[in-house]
């Protein structure tokens, strides 16, 4: 029997407490940017750390001509290149053994017949109990025919208590349409228990913190209302360009690749209410309950705003505009930056707008939440006292440097009565010794364990959607985006949108 690495028995280390049960993980697309740098590094290191348990197989599916040599040979280059937990020869070993490889296309029926044979082997070799998941990291117009050739070859059907499950990267479909043939597509092959939809974004620490914060603890959660937030900022700001991303983000845009998905889950998760239990069905309910009471303003010209980066210069040398890079047409209008404005028609948030914004090419890589308190209602001092004095503002960085700021007025030293604004700061990286998972290491142990509660249901894909396809029709029909500098904080229509509104975008 493979050896548990030594941590698994430290009673300390609760972090990540659940080990997988024997199971089988299939990675189509294994050769793939995202299972190269980040799938396989997590996978290893959830081994490294005793979470996976000893009969755990691994199967890459890609059309490489590999041997298992050629393949172990990658896994092992992937895994040295990308680990968190340091390489360990004895964790590598036990992984080793129960790599497996299936050369072929993805409308290959041959390629899924040796997939069973595959699967059926480690079941009887490894002892995977007829456990396994399916993990799609291959474009989304591939999910149907790779759906229907796991049922073509019965992969897709279990027996008594083994289960069957697919896990799917976004993006969820391209509007509401899309997403729902897509739904349709998968729900035909497996039920929708066993769907497991990825937002990275979910399983990173400092979002899960945000349920901490508020749920947790008494000192947040009575100002966490209409009566005393003036607005919330959610911002997710790259510094880069698209790089080599033009087949995939030409037409895509900021809002599809990341408002409909990542920040408007930030938002669910901000202003919902507190859930009877932390679990799938009462997370997925509580979050449900804030996207469907989520409303866009009438007029959308001047409570929206997109842009598209400029030719300039960022990071001391010359940048490309979008149109120059490689791949993009001269007439697209693919925006890189977006903002929308959004209000919650509950009674906790009436009338606080929230402002989402995503863009590339900005001042900086940050994503954050801001919850923006009122101005005090009366203040017993001079204006000249406060000048110096704003909003109170809390602050939870979800990258980098993931923590928590609280900004508030305090008394400058001295004989005068001054206040100046100044900051209290929490940092995962100063509080805790122990470094934070990464957020697939979670999302793939919570996958293989059955447990759903950061996974968005069908159905908050589809609020979304409706959320956003608004938006995205109003937008097709303005012609190209507005421009804007490398290196600054998107087009000058954004920051007028909220100057229409009386308020100012954070510098991060």
């Amino acid at each position: 029997m493979a050896r548990l690495p030594v941590d698994v028995r430290d009673p300390l280390d609760r972090r990540l407490p659940r080990i997988a049960p024997p199971c089988g993980l299939v990675i189509f697309g294994v050769t793939g940017d995202l299972a190269r740098t980040k799938l396989l590094p997590a996978v290893y290191d959830l081994a490294n750390r005793g979470l996976l348990n000893p009969a755990f197989a691994l199967t890459g599916f890609a059309r490489r001509d590999w041997g298992p040599e050629d393949f172990e040979s990658y896994v092992r280059d992937a895994i040295e290149k990308g680990t968190r937990t340091g390489f360990d020869e004895r964790t590598w070993e036990q992984l080793r053994a129960g790599l497996r490889f299936v050369s072929g296309t993805f409308d290959d029926p041959d390629a899924y017949e040796a997939l069973a044979r595959t699967v059926a082997d480690l079941d009887r070799s490894r002892g995977t109990g007829g456990n396994h998941a399916f993990y799609l990291s291959i474009p989304p117009s591939w999910f149907p025919v790779v759906c229907q050739r796991l049922a073509d070859t019965g992969l897709n059907r279990r027996r008594g208590r083994e289960w069957r499950r697919v896990i799917i990267e976004k993006p969820f479909g391209h509007d509401l349409a899309s997403a729902r043939e897509l739904s349709d597509v998968v729900s035909r092959v497996f039920d929708e228990s066993d769907v497991f939809r990825i937002d990275h974004y979910l399983g990173k620490e400092t979002v899960q913190n945000i349920m901490a914060m508020r749920f947790a603890n008494t000192m947040f959660e009575p100002l966490w209302k209409a009566n005393y937030v003036d607005h919330v900022q959610i911002t997710m700001a790259e510094d880069i360009g698209i790089g080599t991303r033009a087949g995939y983000y030409d037409g895509i845009g900021a809002a599809r690749d990341v408002i409909q998905n990542h920040l408007l889950q930030l938002l669910a998760l901000t202003a919902m209410e507190e859930p009877v239990r932390f679990d799938q069905e009462q997370m997925r309910a509580e979050k449900e309950k804030v996207l469907s009471a989520v409303r866009l303003p009438d007029d959308l010209a001047s409570s929206t705003a997109r842009g598209q980066y400029s030719r300039g210069v960022q990071g001391g040398g010359p940048v490309k505009g979008f149109l120059d890079e490689d791949g993009i047409g001269a007439d697209s209008t693919t925006e890189t930056f977006a903002a929308i404005t959004l209000f919650v028609d509950t009674r906790r948030w009436a009338g606080v707008p929230f402002y989402l914004r995503a863009g590339k090419r900005l001042g900086k890589r940050v994503t954050e939440i801001a919850v923006v308190f009122k101005k005090s209602a009366h203040v017993p001092f001079d204006n000249s006292d406060v000048a110096e004095s704003g909003q109170n503002v809390l602050v939870i960085r979800v990258q980098p440097d993931e923590g928590m700021t609280i900004k508030f007025g305090a008394k400058v030293p001295g004989t005068e009565m001054q206040v100046r604004d100044v900051t209290m700061d929490f940092g995962y990286g100063h509080a805790f010794t122990e470094d934070s998972p990464e957020a697939y290491e979670r999302l793939i142990l919570d996958a293989l364990a059955g447990a759903a509660p950061l996974f968005p249901h069908q159905r908050e894909v589809e609020l979304s959607w409706r959320i956003l396809d608004p938006v995205l029709d109003f937008w097709a029909s303005q012609g190209a985006p507005d421009p804007y500098r490398p290196g600054s904080w998107g087009p000058a229509s954004a920051h007028e949108m909220m100057a229409r509104d009386g308020r100012a975008w954070r510098l991060p």
